[in-house]
């Protein structure tokens, strides 16, 4: 069930004449499609609206309505009323709460359970399979309809982060609200195509540098993929282009744990968690100062790669010794 916090973020959007939307780094469909359809949402409202994210917009993204409204540099001044869609903590946007000023309102919707509950109206809903479901009842409840533009944003949140509808996250409520947006026109075709089909070169060789060094661990239920800086920078690769590489290793017959590490700088390690059938992933990152869903999450390490790699296959080769039923 949705928190108190709901009706109260629906007033706030309703009265507020301006309002700053952020979403987290490394975006993916989720956040980019959630914050997009409830920017435009309230752009029909006749708000003006800022879209925020440290971040450029993914290749595979790039064609979602709004995507060509989004920026990297926050509006000066902020407005008043700032939401932060599909964020964890501050930290996903590279923000501190100093930044803001005392009379800030914020709003933090999502739906990962490890979310920090940082804002003055929080709405998390861990048990939706995307926050796209939660901005899609969102703005039925500010009275804007579904055009195309708006759904094709909605479905690209909700269909990314299901893993077209193959992720336990996934319930019969998913379903539905797919089928309405599929009512609204939007282009099924275009947008799988586009998302799932279409990969520059340069993920390819990315995926390649990441098959080539795979290794399994724990009898082989745990895989492990590694990318240090050279890859990316040799490749020609952002980070966004790693995006979902991880799948790769969780594929592997046996395998309930996979890892993907990216070293971004030499002390910056960004660890990716996915698992199958029973592994909390979310516990796992939480040790590590991250988050985000008991099948998929993930932490930054500020170590060095060879460091984290043992700190973190050391920590899951513990667990898993101890079965499914610890």
């Amino acid at each position: 069930m949705m928190n108190n916090d709901f009706e109260f973020i629906v007033n706030e959007l309703r009265k507020a004449p301006e309002v700053a939307l952020f979403s987290h780094v490394s975006p993916d469909g989720d956040c980019m499609g959630s914050m997009l359809a409830l920017g435009l949402a309230l752009k029909k409202m006749g708000k003006t609206v800022y879209l925020f994210n440290p971040d450029l917009v993914p290749h595979n993204l790039d064609f979602l309505p709004g995507a060509d409204l989004v920026r990297n540099i926050l509006p000066d001044p902020l407005p008043q009323t700032l939401c932060f869609v599909d964020c964890t903590d501050l930290r996903r946007v590279n923000l501190k709460i100093s930044q803001f000023s005392k009379d800030a309102v914020i709003i933090n919707i999502d739906h990962h359970i490890s979310n920090q509950r940082f804002g003055m109206l929080n709405c998390v809903q861990s048990d939706a399979s995307a926050t796209g479901e939660i901005i899609m009842a969102l703005i039925k409840e500010l009275g804007v309809p579904f055009d195309q533009e708006i759904a094709t944003d909605l479905y690209t949140a909700i269909v990314t982060d299901t893993g077209s509808f193959q992720f336990s996250n996934t319930t019969p409520k998913t379903h539905r609200l797919a089928a309405d947006l599929l009512e609204s026109g939007i282009d099924l075709l275009q947008i799988h195509h586009r998302i799932f089909d279409q990969k520059p070169l340069a993920q390819i060789e990315l995926l390649s540098r990441a098959l080539k060094g795979l290794k399994l661990y724990a009898e082989g239920k745990l895989s492990v993929m590694t990318l240090n800086k050279n890859d990316f920078v040799e490749t020609g690769a952002h980070d966004s282009l790693s995006e979902g590489l991880i799948n790769n290793a969780r594929s592997i017959e046996g395998v309930e744990v996979a890892v993907l590490f990216k070293e971004i700088e030499e002390r910056i390690i960004k660890v990716g968690f996915r698992s199958n059938l029973w592994f909390d992933v979310n516990a796992l990152a939480s040790k590590f100062g991250g988050g985000g869903h008991k099948r998929a999450a993930g932490c930054t390490m500020e170590v060095p790669l060879g460091e984290a790699r043992k700190l973190v296959i050391k920590a899951i080769e513990e667990e898993l010794s101890l079965g499914r039923g610890y």
